[in-house]
């Protein structure tokens, strides 16, 4: 079986193998030349997309993940610059997932702001597969709305329907087509999934305010790509009934496992990394409204640092290992900025330091004397470990 290759910016190539600097050495005006003339001429066929499995924050949980040929990401990008701005002036504004000029974080604040304007009554939905179930002929609808150009609706249909390369569990590989077969699904990780996936996500947001629930509960949704939560005064059984109700006409199942109704802050939620629900502030001044990283999230970055840490890279450089903790910390810190982060970031440091004091004695057999060695302070100070607890007071929207 061929090997697989990783591009030089780390991402892997697709099943035909062919990475970055394949395409220098062919050189990248014949390359692009080539693709262009495939796409005006109409004799571009799309490769199959291999499966990736990519763990979740719950251990031995993963996520499917489509990773297309460099050719077919190059072709999907170059139709993205062209609809996404034709699409972006009819999203919703509830909307902040894949957008320009929105995040993750914006849909935080603006739960935490609902929350404190009255809307405690919550719908904490969950969606099963909600990529995979996308069904074709009404996203197709949505977009044809838009786009008259039937070699641009040709083209977005045979993404769609592009076969998976996948792992057959014995060694080899397997090629299925279920979105021909099924019609519905979009691969995660193709660059036009992420605008397709808010397309047909505006329909539930728009059909939520035009069905007249939006007024009759008093109720809004915050929609981060497949993560929702309907915020109201009503109480959240009936908006979930309403909830089913539409998504039942939009074919998207909703996973009632996970889906659950609930009262903030008396009970707390989770969305998008955070923990939202009633904070206390220090020496019993009170309690209010906020957030901070959820114990889930805390947990993640945690287990990315004893595996970077495990005996295995005893052969890294201690500048190598430090550098890596840092990158991994400081991303991690630079998302979680909101709300109380301090009791986080000290747990971080905390691990961090004690993970990297034990790498350090394993590589110069050190048995005893390890914390004097290496202190905090030498940790922190002299090899440059990223210090979490020193950032909170730079953060304007961080309470410590």
């Amino acid at each position: 079986m061929r090997k697989r290759r990783r591009t030089p910016s780390g991402g892997s190539a697709g099943v035909d193998g062919e990475g970055i600097k394949d395409i220098e050495a062919y050189g990248v005006e014949g390359w692009l030349g080539e693709l262009a003339r495939d796409l005006r001429e109409g004799t571009y066929v799309p490769k199959p997309v291999r499966q990736v499995l990519i763990p979740k924050k719950q251990p031995g949980k993963f996520r499917p993940l489509g990773i297309p040929c460099i050719r077919d990401r190059v072709a999907q990008t170059a139709a993205l610059l062209v609809l996404e701005p034709i699409f972006e002036a009819d999203l919703e504004p509830e909307q902040y997932g894949y957008r320009r000029g929105r995040s993750a974080n914006d849909a935080v604040k603006r739960v935490h702001e609902l929350l404190q304007r009255g809307y405690q009554e919550v719908v904490d939905g969950d969606l099963s597969n909600y990529f995979g179930e996308i069904p074709h002929a009404e996203l197709m609808k949505s977009i044809a709305r838009r786009v008259s150009d039937g070699r641009m609706l040709k083209l977005i249909k045979a993404w769609l329907e592009m076969p998976v390369e996948e792992d057959d569990g014995k060694g080899g590989r397997r090629r299925t087509n279920r979105g021909r077969w099924e019609r519905k699904g979009t691969p995660q990780g193709a660059p036009i999934s992420p605008l397709l996936s808010n397309l047909y996500m505006r329909r539930f947001v728009l059909g939520w305010k035009v069905l007249g629930y939006a007024r009759r509960f008093c109720a809004e949704i915050v929609n981060y790509a497949d993560d929702f939560r309907v915020l109201g005064k009503a109480p959240a059984a009936e908006m979930l009934t309403a909830v089913k109700r539409i998504m039942e006409e939009l074919k998207l199942p909703v996973n009632e496992r996970k889906t659950r109704c609930l009262r903030c802050p008396e009970e707390p939620m989770g969305f998008l990394g955070y923990r939202i629900g009633r904070n206390y502030r220090p020496k019993g001044r009170g309690a209010y409204i906020g957030t901070r990283p959820s114990k889930a999230s805390v947990q993640s970055i945690c287990r990315k640092i004893s595996e970077w840490t495990a005996p295995r890279n005893g052969t890294l450089l201690r500048g190598q290992m430090v550098e890596h903790l840092n990158r991994a910390m400081t991303g991690w810190a630079n998302y979680f900025v909101l709300g109380q982060v301090s009791p986080a970031y000290r747990a971080i440091d905390r691990h961090a330091g004690g993970r990297l004091r034990q790498w350090l004695c394993r590589k110069h057999k050190v048995r005893t004397g390890g914390t004097v060695r290496f202190s905090d302070e030498r940790l922190w100070k002299t090899y440059g470990l990223t210090c979490l607890g020193s950032k909170p007071q730079s953060l304007p929207r961080a309470k410590a």
